[in-house]
């Protein structure tokens, strides 16, 4: 697996600061509640005031329509801009591959059309201004997870899982797979955590007890939480009105709120610059906001914290364990390893330092999940990618100050 792409595709480059922090929702495999989790964290985040709209990306298996109550089958309105308008339910926007097929139309779509139809979903769709977008995955490590991974700056993911220990074992490469792609792991959530009697309320563990805090605390990753198993979640998955809004006295939906309370404090001490940002360089407009932690000693060398420019000619990234850098942004056009500008098969240079005229500058440079940042040239050239790996290996000159 590449965690790289050859090209950037514009569209994605800029205009999704209006999405506020992107969190997937994410299992190893299915049926362990991943979307029950997902519609319920988000109306739990709604109900502490936050805008959060709620992505069912599993487009073969759609479910969140039906567990908020939404008619399928009808196509959506589009909105003055020629935007799809989500549907809205309890107080947050959603949009699924079940508003637009019927229950028994299956959805049967090669891997572009996956990719297409993702993109649609977070792009071309009127959000208005949300503070979350939730993204409810589809099990595994395949298609979906990676084009999303790799074409939207994730704020991070959040991994379900069960007590056993197939579930969690099957978390782990979860994990892993998250990691390998630079997505942040926010914590696990452990769902069906113990059983709650319908009659006395009290929660008895049927399952095995601690497995998603323990692995949690081997991989080095938060625990967000443990959900006990409650007969009313089925029912309101049933019913169409999730158990925080129909049952929010219960063990369960206390659980979901304090996962969200958690997940809130883990979302705003995330280290690395908040993305997405599209940042324009002649008028230095949307610079990217310094990360609320600093660069400092013993931090991570390829996590970026700040970026600014120094002067017309120099880009000045400061890494979180406090190296501060200098790029020439020749040196960065001359350092693009596109598809255009190196050889796939080989990996030689095919740019021609010659035909890269001196005075050039960036136009415009943007987040690329997180692992890269994009920039197109005053050359024409629109598909430079750099990872943060690439970038900290570049010379530079030591600055004073970022």
């Amino acid at each position: 697996m590449t965690s790289t792409p050859a090209t950037s595709r514009a569209p994605e480059d800029t205009g999704m600061a209006h999405l506020g922090q992107i969190i997937a929702v994410a299992s190893g495999k299915g049926g362990v509640g991943k979307s029950t989790l997902s519609t319920n964290l988000a109306l739990a985040l709604a109900a502490q005031g936050a805008a959060v709209g709620l992505v069912d990306a599993d487009l073969y298996g759609p479910s969140v329509p039906g567990m908020l109550g939404i008619k399928t089958g009808k196509n959506p309105s589009m909105s003055p801009s020629g935007k799809v308008m989500p549907a809205q339910a309890h107080g947050i926007k959603v949009i699924s591959m079940g508003m637009l097929t019927d229950d028994d139309k299956p959805a049967v779509l090669r891997g572009p059309m996956v990719s297409k139809y993702l993109r649609m979903f977070i792009l071309e769709v009127d959000w208005g201004k949300l503070d979350y977008l939730i993204l409810d995955l589809p099990p595994g490590t395949g298609d979906t997870q990676l084009t999303l991974a790799q074409s939207f700056p994730l704020t991070g993911a959040v991994i379900v899982s069960t007590p056993q220990d197939v579930s969690l074992k099957i978390a782990r490469r979860g994990i892993r797979m998250m990691e390998q792609v630079k997505v942040p792991i926010l914590g696990i959530v452990e769902n069906m955590s113990g059983f709650t009697c319908p009659s006395c309320g009290e929660v008895t563990h049927i399952f095995h007890q601690g497995g998603g805090e323990k692995i949690a605390a081997s991989l080095g990753v938060p625990f967000l939480g443990a959900v006990p198993l409650d007969p009313a979640i089925v029912d309101c998955g049933d019913d169409g009105l999730p158990l925080v809004i129909a049952h929010p006295d219960t063990p369960a939906a206390q659980a979901y709120r304090d996962i969200a309370a958690t997940l809130l404090r883990r979302v705003r001490a995330k280290p690395g610059l908040p993305t997405p940002f599209g940042w324009q360089w002649a008028d230095d407009a949307s610079t990217p906001m310094p990360a609320p932690v600093a660069g400092h000693a013993g931090g991570a060398a390829e996590v970026p914290v700040a970026m600014h420019r120094r002067d017309g000619r120099t880009l000045v990234v400061r890494w979180q364990d406090g190296h501060d850098q200098a790029i020439d942004v020749r040196d960065l056009r001359l350092a693009c390893r596109c598809a255009a500008c190196v050889d796939e098969m080989s990996r030689r240079a095919v740019l021609v330092p010659a035909s890269v005229p001196l005075n050039i500058t960036p136009t415009r440079i943007w987040s690329i999940g997180n692992y890269a940042i994009g920039a197109s040239f005053s050359d024409g050239h629109q598909s430079g990618i750099y990872t943060f790996g690439h970038l900290r290996s570049m010379k530079s000159a030591e600055v004073e100050d970022v």
